[in-house]
Parts: C-alpha cells; structure tokens; sequence
C-alpha cells in the first residue's frame, strides 16, 4: 500500500509538472503588494498530497508565493500545524492577521479564499 500511494504520488506531481498553470501578470507595484500580503501566510502541506497540489496550483494562478512547509518530514513544522490547528491534516493554510493567527483547512475553502484575497 504504501508503494502504491508512493506511485500515486509520483504521478500526481509528474502531471502537476506537465501541466502546469500559468499565473496571472501584474504590475511590479501590484505583485509587490500582493507578495506583502502573502507573507503573512504559511501553507501547511505534504508534496503529493492531490489537495496541498490543487492548493498549490490557485496560489501559481493567482501568482502568490505562500511559504510551504512540510508537515510530513519537517517534525517542526508538524508540530507547529498541531499545536497551532489543532489537527495534523493537510493543506492547512496560517494566516496571521492583526496579530490574530487563524488556521484553514480544505482545500476548496483555501482556494477559494486565496482567489478573493488575491483576484487580478
């Protein structure tokens, strides 16, 4: 089993790779907002995880660069998610606003936040 989810895996990012998304174009002024507003995110996630991909792929549409961390072979940051969210499940975006650190898990909730926080 665990080779077959390694296989898997393999696939998902060789397809990702192939067919990847092309990201939106802004003006240096309008990118260098949007990379402020997205330092303040962290996106908890493990590489072939097929949600943490389908995260991965809004954030290249939408041209943002969010810190990954890996939750599966960072012992650090996996404590972090679980101590911070409470759970250890991926994706899992922290986003840190007004000194108030809010934890989102699902995919489709964070894509479709990152695509209102960051519509071109």
């Amino acid at each position: 089993m665990k080779f077959v989810r390694w296989f898997l895996g393999r696939i998902i990012l060789l397809l990702n790779f192939v067919f990847s998304p092309k990201g939106v174009k802004r003006s240096q002024e309008a990118q260098k907002d949007v990379d402020q507003k997205a330092a303040t995110m962290a996106l908890y996630q493990f590489e072939a995880c097929p949600f943490c991909v389908k995260v991965r792929r809004s954030m290249k549409r939408q041209s943002v660069k969010i810190e990954l961390r890996d939750a599966k072979n960072d012992t650090t940051h996996r404590s972090e998610l679980e101590a911070g969210g409470g759970r250890v499940k991926v994706p899992c975006l922290r986003i840190e606003k007004d000194g108030q650190v809010e934890w989102m898990y699902e995919s489709s909730d964070i894509v479709a936040y990152l695509e209102q926080e960051f519509a071109a």
